[in-house]
């Protein structure tokens, strides 16, 4: 599995006391409801766990499309929010996602996702995901966000 962190510069201190508490909040969102766990965030760049369960499987036996999407599109989340001192509204505008190989039953999944440019109120972003231990992803993805222009607070 080839990481890209490296590629991107620490938060400042503010910022990541902000996004440290991503997915925990005391309002259940829908990221807390599938169990993703943020693992490592830097600037325009974040990684995500989703914890093995049964309850992701799909009839085949292998991890839902619907939960590796739902990484996919979480995953960019805290990476996009990281350019920005104040929280801010982030709607996913395009999401094109492309699924090349099963994550098996027992392994948890694992999503990095990375700006690719900012504009104004626009984001371009990509991103990966690993069944947790390959080298090969089992999806990558491209999104498209809308930032909003003021400050949003969450619960």
């Amino acid at each position: 599995m080839l990481l890209r962190a490296d590629q991107f510069a620490p938060l400042t201190p503010a910022r990541a006391a902000r996004w440290s508490r991503f997915g925990t909040w005391e309002t259940p969102f829908f990221p807390q409801l599938v169990g993703l766990v943020l693992e490592e965030l830097r600037t325009d760049y974040a990684r995500m766990r989703l914890p093995y369960r049964p309850e992701l499987l799909q009839p085949a036996g292998v991890i839902h499309g619907g939960a590796i999407a739902t990484l996919v599109d979480t995953v960019v989340v805290p990476a996009v929010g990281s350019g920005y001192d104040e929280p801010r509204a982030l709607f996913t505008i395009d999401l094109q996602l492309r699924f090349l190989a099963p994550i098996p039953p027992g392994r948890d999944a694992i999503g990095e996702g990375w700006i690719t440019k900012r504009g104004r109120s626009t984001v371009f972003c990509d991103a990966h995901v690993w069944a947790d231990g390959d080298d090969e992803p089992a999806a990558t993805a491209t999104l498209v966000y809308k930032v909003s222009n003021r400050p949003q607070a969450y619960a």
